[in-house]
């Protein structure tokens, strides 16, 4: 890039006197930048023209000229940035960006948060790791399930934080009195991000391709097939009735994309770019619902302005806008809350681990201060006694008489807060005298662990969407833990009961039913809670319209910024 190139010689110039006069010979002055004497002759007379310097030479070889600095290289660096966001040229800005992470903070702080470019509404957000892929079906980040939603629509949706689905691609739906037949009745006015009208044939082929993923499959077990009865109705043919299904489609997971462009879909925001250091959406001029009050949203990832070694730990809340310390005083507290998403631990009984020997674990991780102690950042999590509000774990009685196996292996992922559980379980456990295999799965979701096989406990979390019971059917459904953690009858035996639940039509009932189920996994020492996390978001003075939802982000659709000032 020419411009930075020219910003670090400017720079080379500048730091060995740091702004001030230079006496100086032409020699001198090309060593410091590497280059010959021509060039340097080339560089000083284009600074010259553009007003950053002056440079005065005089006659002779080795004589010495006089250097004068006209602006900063901070200054430069500010205005090179914001002629390239004007421009559209975000690439640019970012490698313009490149300094020690304090200098960058202070360096991007005018240009993060919410901004209008060039008559455009835009937000910035600055994220801390590359974001994964997105693509259709089950992804494992917080942050790409957030993006799912806002780039791709199902045939329906939870809207805000309510627990039932609504119409999306879909205006509403109506189910045949045995529960068998589903008709979905599509919006005529609908389009592909490319400006293509939405043919109800191609959601049809999107479904189909979705459900040979395995875990959609597990999902969607009850489909037997899906026929477009008429150019605006798909009907999902049941073999067993199903009363999740319009949840199962509401799911980030169930986003359909455009069967032939992978990238294309239907929601209200347009990806136009995905690269590692910078993702941008584009608000979709032809979205069939209310439409954004945000032109742009970008996430900036700039790992180096986060604390390192920490990987990809909920830690971080979604910050808006960032800036020197003493700056932070004008963010302010926009929204937090207590996640319905916890971590947990399971127990896999077998000749190793009895029940009672399961119950005595358990009962050492609730009944000291093992997750009260855990040393970590003070708010980020708060330990939990429930599964979800009122689904209290079981009060068992004392049974510290029970001796515990000499050896266990505890296996483990993401988040990286369950380290140090796993450590601090290893101590306790040590102190009554059994030894803890720990080992960790670097990855957020169990998906290709071969280490399950072999372990007596297993560590994960679980992320809770805007349905929660639905979510932990789900997760009942379709992770890979719980064919390593139950025998074949035992998991049989769980997923017939997960069937009758799904064919009780009222949805309390199926709610009581699900409850039921996760009451006995409880009671059997076979899953317990740990803690949930503290989600809060902070914003800068001017970012409006930004409200917590159940993973943690907000709605791009409601975020709005006031009109610039004249």
């Amino acid at each position: 890039m020419r411009q930075l190139n020219r910003l670090n010689q400017y720079q080379r110039l500048w730091q060995p006197s740091s702004g001030a006069p230079q006496q100086v010979t032409v020699s001198e002055l090309a060593s410091r930048c590497f280059c010959s004497e021509r060039h340097i002759r080339t560089l000083l007379r284009q600074a010259q023209e553009a007003g950053w310097l002056s440079w005065h030479a005089q006659s002779g070889r080795g004589k010495r000229g006089e250097l004068t600095f006209h602006v900063t290289p901070e200054s430069l660096r500010n205005g090179m940035m914001e002629e390239a966001l004007k421009s559209g040229q975000q690439h640019n800005a970012l490698e313009l960006a490149q300094l020690a992470p304090q200098a960058l903070r202070a360096l991007l702080h005018p240009f993060l948060g919410g901004h209008w470019q060039n008559d455009t509404p835009t937000l910035r957000i600055p994220y801390y790791r590359p974001l994964e892929p997105l693509k259709p079906g089950f992804l494992p980040g917080r942050a790409e399930q957030h993006l799912v939603g806002h780039v791709f629509s199902g045939l329906t949706r939870f809207h805000g934080n309510s627990s039932e689905p609504t119409g999306d691609l879909a205006h509403h739906w109506e189910v045949s009195s045995e529960g068998l037949r589903w008709h979905f009745y599509i919006r005529s006015t609908l389009h592909w991000h490319n400006g293509d009208k939405v043919e109800t044939d191609q959601l049809r082929a999107s479904l189909v391709a979705l459900f040979t993923l395995p875990a959609l499959r597990q999902l969607f077990n009850s489909v037997q097939h899906i026929e477009v009865t008429h150019p605006q109705c798909l009907t999902f043919v049941l073999h067993q009735p199903d009363y999740w299904l319009a949840h199962r489609l509401a799911s980030y997971g169930s986003r359909l994309v455009h069967p032939e462009q992978p990238f294309t879909g239907s929601g209200p925001f347009r990806l136009t770019v995905f690269e590692p250091d910078l993702v941008r959406l584009e608000s979709h001029e032809q979205y069939h619902l209310s439409h954004p009050l945000l032109k742009a949203i970008e996430y900036w990832i700039t790992p180096q302005l986060f604390e390192q070694g920490l990987g990809t730990s909920c830690r971080h809340p979604v910050q808006i806008a960032i800036g020197e310390p003493d700056e932070l005083a004008s963010l302010r507290l926009v929204s937090n809350s207590t996640s319905l998403g916890f971590c947990y631990l399971t127990l896999k009984q077998s000749p190793t681990l009895s029940e009672i020997q399961a119950r005595r674990l358990i009962n050492i991780i609730h009944r000291t201060t093992l997750l009260h102690t855990l040393p970590l950042e003070e708010g980020l999590i708060t330990p939990t006694q429930e599964l979800l509000p009122g689904w209290q774990i079981p009060q068992w009685p004392e049974v510290s008489d029970i001796p515990l196996p000499e050896k266990l292996t505890l296996v483990y992922h993401l988040p990286v807060e369950l380290h140090t559980m796993a450590n601090q379980l290893q101590h306790y456990l040590a102190q009554q005298g059994c030894q803890l295999t720990v080992v960790f799965h670097d990855a957020k979701t169990w998906d290709g662990c071969q280490k399950l096989a072999d372990a007596d406990i297993m560590m994960g979390d679980r992320l809770i969407g805007e349905a929660p019971e639905y979510t932990l059917e789900q997760w009942l459904r379709c992770d890979a833990l719980w064919p390593h953690l139950l025998s074949a009858p035992q998991l049989a035996h769980l997923q017939a009961t997960l069937d009758a639940v799904q064919t009780q039509s009222d949805e309390h009932a199926r709610q009581a039913g699900l409850k039921a189920i996760f009451t006995r996994l409880m009671e059997s020492a076979v899953l317990t809670p740990l803690f949930n996390y503290q989600y809060q978001i902070s914003a800068p003075p001017g970012v409006n319209g930004i409200r917590l939802n159940t993973r943690g982000w907000f709605d791009f659709t409601e975020a709005w910024l006031p009109a610039p000032k004249s």
